[in-house]
């Protein structure tokens, strides 16, 4: 084609000399067509909106730290960036606020209302040094006295929230506190931090599928939090995994905690929040609790060489807990399918004025128990204004134990306190071997009352029966139980002391000085002073 037609042709379709060709738009003389700069104009606007929802930064109501300036390296300080994700996302109305695979360090973050953290495969949330990622300080509390340094405060944490709806934090991802304390006080540095998270006064909370390692004083602490979900929490800590205090209607399931040095799942009721206030509502279920060596649940090595309490040795902690903090009671609760391994017993506690009734807990099992597999205690340490009287145990029902390799020194331990007796307790279907040991001398002593100590079975000293010792009780009910032991023994399996209303059916023990297991005839007694089957 010669330039002249080529330059006719240009003309012919709208566009003059030199036009590019993908401008030749329009009609005769190259006119543009309605509408057309208002079409164009948009198009631009709905690729900018596109680019947009495109980033990470805010794509379907998620925002990616990495956009508001995390590193996730390891090595930068990520405190900020994280703050500035979970503000811009209350900002849009709530949404997700995501941590992509990386260690994040960070000081304090602080969680808000209708706002998610997910931390993806890879995503580490670490607590860094304090003197460049400080936790926050301490808030004041006009009542810590009447419960621990931890159990007051909340804001110094590694992630905290007070007076919070619809938050959660969920993913495959891992806390770390590596630089958090296990025993803070308000003399430690500034900046220091004791728990991985800290939730305080909130509702509908949940935490779902982390990994929690060296947590600080408490992994989970939740004070005052209502409809409380926690499920497939993996947690290898060195002090408490999850404290749940003065909360109401709380599902914790499918948990494996490990906590060599304090309780593994633990209800309480403090006075932390200036009120008296129930744990109340609580299922558990499907959780496995133990006592290794820190670190070794999650590196699958599962070392058993701790030794904690100095002479006493108590040995590894790690169980299921009620108490000891007690000021509000616990009511309406049930625990099942749960796994004990290489840790203390279940342990039920009302010492500060709270009631424990309604209970039941059904379907466990425990392997290598350091202490008594299940212990009741009502005492009167009263950490509580006004000095209240000590609070009722009643209406507990466990059933269905089965426990081996269970120290010899306490057996099951119930006991009130003179005046102030454990009610209408049910055992059944109880199956444990004990290790055994105990002499003519176990047999013949007797346990003081301390009604105020802290509560734990080893304040007793050893018991002065191997499988069963109540005291202060009206209403025990045992059927279905077995007990043997692997090495002699020479007290007797069950002592009774101040004991009111006992029936005891279909109960196996083995037989002081033998091999032999020996079915008990049974027993239905109105009173019983003292006195040893």
């Amino acid at each position: 084609m010669k330039a002249s037609e080529r330059s006719e042709t240009s003309h012919a379709n709208g566009a003059g000399p030199g036009v590019p060709a993908r401008e030749r738009v329009g009609g005769p003389g190259g006119a543009k067509p309605p509408g057309w700069t208002m079409r164009r104009a948009h198009a631009i606007a709905v690729l900018v909106v596109l680019a947009l929802a495109g980033t990470h930064a805010q794509q379907q109501g998620r925002f990616a730290v990495r956009a508001f300036g995390a590193a996730g390296d390891g090595k930068a300080i990520d405190t900020d960036a994280i703050n500035k994700a979970i503000d811009a996302a209350v900002k849009a109305g709530g949404g997700t606020v995501v941590f992509h695979a990386g260690t994040y360090l960070a000081g304090s973050i602080h969680l808000q209302s209708h706002v998610a953290l997910f931390l993806d495969h890879g995503a580490t949330i670490e607590a860094g040094p304090i003197d460049r990622a400080p936790c926050d300080p301490p808030e004041p509390n006009a009542w810590d006295k009447y419960q621990d340094f931890g159990h007051s405060h909340w804001h110094n944490s590694l992630i905290w929230g007070e007076n919070l709806d619809d938050v959660a934090i969920f993913g495959t991802g891992t806390i770390r506190g590596t630089a958090l304390s296990r025993s803070a006080n308000a003399n430690s540095p500034a900046g220091t931090g004791n728990k991985a998270i800290a939730l305080k006064n909130s509702r509908n909370v949940t935490i779902r599928d982390i990994t929690i390692v060296h947590g600080g004083h408490f992994a989970i602490l939740a004070t005052g939090v209502d409809n409380f979900t926690v499920d497939n929490v993996k947690m290898d800590t060195n002090r408490d995994g999850i404290d749940v205090d003065a909360c109401r209607n709380v599902r914790l399931s499918n948990m494996t905690v490990n906590s060599p040095f304090d309780d593994g799942i633990c209800l309480k009721s403090s006075y932390g929040l200036g009120v008296a206030r129930a744990t109340e509502n609580v299922t558990i279920t499907n959780c496995q609790v133990s006592g290794y060596d820190e670190g070794t649940y999650a590196d699958g090595t599962y070392k058993r060489t701790v030794k904690y309490g100095g002479a006493r040795d108590r040995g590894p902690t790690g169980r299921i807990k009620f108490g000891t903090e007690s000021s509000g009671g616990f009511r309406n609760v049930t625990i099942s399918n749960c796994l004990f391994d290489y840790s203390r017993g279940l342990a039920i506690e009302s010492v500060d004025g709270g009631p424990i009734e309604d209970v039941t807990i059904t379907n466990i099992t425990m392997r290598d128990i350091a202490n008594a597999p299940i212990f009741i205690r009502r005492g009167n340490r009263a950490r509580t204004p006004g000095d209240p009287p000590p609070g009722v145990i009643r209406r507990v029902t466990i059933s269905n134990v089965v426990a081996s390799g269970v120290a010899g020194a306490h057996g099951i331990l119930i006991s009130g306190i003179p005046g102030y007796p454990i009610e209408d307790l049910r055992l059944s279907g109880i199956r444990i071997a004990y290790a055994g040991g105990g002499t003519k001398e176990d047999a013949e002593l007797v346990p003081e009352e301390k009604e105020k100590e802290y509560p734990e079975p080893d304040m007793f000293g050893r018991i002065p029966a191997y499988a069963l010792f109540a005291r202060h009780v009206i209403g025990l009910d045992v059927r279905g139980a077995d007990f043997t032991f692997d090495t002699p023994e020479v007290r007797p399996a069950i002592r009774l002391e101040d004991v009111e209303r006992a029936d005891m059916d279909d109960v196996r023990a083995q037989k002081p000085g033998t091999t032999t297991r020996e079915m008990m005839r049974p027993l239905h007694l109105d009173k019983v002073v003292k006195a040893a089957y």
